[in-house]
């Protein structure tokens, strides 16, 4: 198993080269590109991706282990696939549209400033998760567990509450309105 620690990634486009090693330790990425990738059971240990092109790359078994994103475009992914075991990101002013995270375990995770449109949280443990600043327009949420989830700041966002748990989740008075979406009811 090839290992590569402590290193700095800087204006590689590795969507053309390839991904050498199968495991990255506290490495740090600043504007690379992994766009259309397949990863295939690549390890990131406690790594930081700045300014990272991930879109439509492909994260068969690929684990995540107390990564950073900030700045980072990562489109459509499907963060389903990845290996879930000591799975912990967070993600700071990244375009997460079209992402995907059925039935993952994101309990304490951190979103702030992301564009999260039409994102799949269904049947995920998004439990103290924190939404800061986030764009859900259209995001699913749908039997997901959002048990003291900070949505104070969150914005476009839709949550019937009969089919998620809520209990001890976070909203501001400025956003009830997509909590009472589901009832058909209008807010003035």
């Amino acid at each position: 198993m090839s290992k590569i620690e402590d290193e700095n990634f800087k204006g590689i486009s590795f969507s053309s080269e390839g991904v050498e090693y199968s495991n990255y330790n506290y490495c740090t990425f600043e504007s690379c590109d992994f766009s259309g990738l397949s990863f295939t059971e690549i390890t990131f240990l406690e790594c930081e991706f700045n300014n990272c092109n991930f879109s439509e790359a492909k994260l068969g078994n690929t684990a995540f282990k107390d990564v950073e994103f900030k700045n980072c475009k990562l489109l459509g992914l499907q963060f389903s696939d990845c290996n879930t075991f000591l799975l912990k990101f967070s993600f700071k002013t990244c375009n997460l549209s079209f992402t995907n995270f059925y039935q993952l375990d994101l309990k304490n995770s951190k979103f702030e400033n992301c564009n999260l449109q039409q994102s799949d949280f269904s049947s995920t443990n998004c439990e103290s998760v924190v939404f800061k600043s986030c764009d859900l327009s259209q995001a699913s949420f749908d039997q997901t567990n959002l048990k003291m989830a900070d949505f104070r700041t969150a914005y476009n966002f839709s949550i019937n509450p009969t089919q998620n748990q809520i209990k001890g989740a976070r909203f501001s008075k400025e956003n009830l309105e997509g909590l009472l979406e589901s009832f058909s009811l209008s807010v003035d």
